[in-house]
């Protein structure tokens, strides 16, 4: 029996490694780039946080979240762990619960499945970009590049619309489409948000520990503390993504609230720079040894206190207003990034048209899918790639008959 699968990201790589467990089977894994796992190979910031042990119940979304959970109870982040290094790689898990290859390159998680693809049931086809999907009596024909792929079952692992430079399509979307599928709404999540913020452009590059709220018309709408990164256009980094989902869609004014000392109760910050005041400090150095020396100025400024040489100018109202930047700064967010900036697309294939305990679709029999091309995306931390080896795995396993 041959299987296809169609795309060799996480899932798809899963997928094959899953299916050819099976001696009897023959694998073809089709990729449309020149090698597999290229958008792998950058995640986490080239680290590659592949999984988190807290993902067992929890941390996933889309219109039926719980749609993920056999697979993820199937082959849970415990169990991944010890795949890995079956497969070669050595892993290290944070207190947080992310998990990490322990070199903290990307290119060793990318590597170790790539030398498993090795096999002799395993065939790569690089540089094939499938078009078109035609099913028969005998199985499914996969054409594309003027070349045709012929197997038994398929498997769709193409991944999301979300970071289309490193190889983000709407081709399983299309393929899928084509056989009777139906998608929600795909929009990025795990995004960076812009704001209008005149001063955002002077904070570029700059990192801070943070609690962060999102508000919507005033009333909150998600909360995060962690690492925030500011860029030349809005907010980012790991504080941003656990909330980004869905921020600025639908009508409202969005604003988002930001403490720079959540360890700090507001009073040990006023004592602090009632403190400061009785010396010669220069008043650009206010915050200096608090907070990043750039991010210290822009909040002086906008808590209007300008025009003065020394700290011990201040008056007890400015250093008042100076607190309540550094603790409760407010701007005003616009929209997110776009699907080249997002890591993950929130939305995808209806899974209701998926069994849940196989991937096998439910209109077209001996056909699959996995990962982020189905509606099922995770939070940030791990949960996405976590999702994309269970998904795959199981595809694989079922496509495959593995231990059936």
């Amino acid at each position: 029996m041959v299987i296809g699968v169609i795309g060799g990201g996480a899932s798809g790589m899963a997928a094959a490694l899953a299916a050819a467990e099976n001696p009897d089977v023959s694998v073809i894994l089709m990729e449309r780039q020149a090698r597999v796992g290229r958008k792998l190979q950058a995640t986490g910031n080239g680290r590659c946080n592949l999984s988190n042990i807290h993902a067992t119940d929890r941390g996933y979304n889309g219109e039926r979240p719980e749609f993920a959970m056999p697979a993820i109870a199937a082959f849970d982040p415990e169990q991944t762990i010890r795949w890995f290094a079956d497969l070669g790689l050595y892993t290290v898990t944070e207190p947080s619960g992310k998990v990490y290859p322990y070199s903290d390159q990307a290119n060793s998680v990318v590597d170790v499945l790539r030398l498993n693809l090795c096999k002799p049931n395993i065939a790569l086809k690089l540089g094939f970009e499938a078009e078109k999907i035609q099913k028969n009596d005998a199985g499914f024909v996969v054409s594309g590049n003027g070349e045709t792929v012929t197997c038994e079952k398929l498997i769709i692992a193409c991944g999301g619309l979300a970071g289309s430079k490193l190889g983000g399509s709407m081709s399983g979307y299309k393929l899928l489409a084509k056989l009777g599928h139906k998608s929600t709404r795909l929009r990025p999540s795990l995004v960076q948000i812009k704001t209008d913020w005149p001063a955002i452009a002077a904070l570029k590059g700059v990192r801070a520990n943070c609690h962060i709220e999102i508000l919507r018309d005033g009333s909150l709408f998600g909360a995060s503390t962690g690492e925030l990164q500011l860029t030349e256009q809005g907010i980012s980094g790991p504080v941003v993504f656990e909330i980004s989902r869905d921020v600025c869609y639908g009508p409202g004014e969005w604003t988002a609230r930001m403490d720079f000392l959540p360890d700090w109760e507001i009073a040990r910050l006023e004592q602090e720079l009632n403190r400061r005041r009785g010396t010669d400090l220069p008043m650009e150095e206010l915050l200096t040894g608090i907070l990043h020396n750039r991010l210290g100025r822009v909040l002086t400024k906008a808590a209007g206190v300008t025009g003065k040489a020394f700290v011990r100018e201040l008056s007890n109202r400015e250093a008042g207003d100076i607190c309540g930047a550094v603790k409760s700064l407010e701007i005003s967010l616009t929209e997110p990034m776009g699907m080249d900036s997002a890591q993950v697309t929130a939305g995808g294939v209806l899974t209701e048209q998926f069994d849940a305990n196989t991937m096998e679709s439910r209109l077209v029999p001996g056909l699959y899918a996995c990962g982020e091309v189905l509606d099922i995306d995770g939070d940030c931390g791990g949960y996405n790639l976590q999702w994309a080896w269970s998904s795959g795995r199981c595809a694989g396993l079922h496509a495959g008959g593995v231990g059936l």
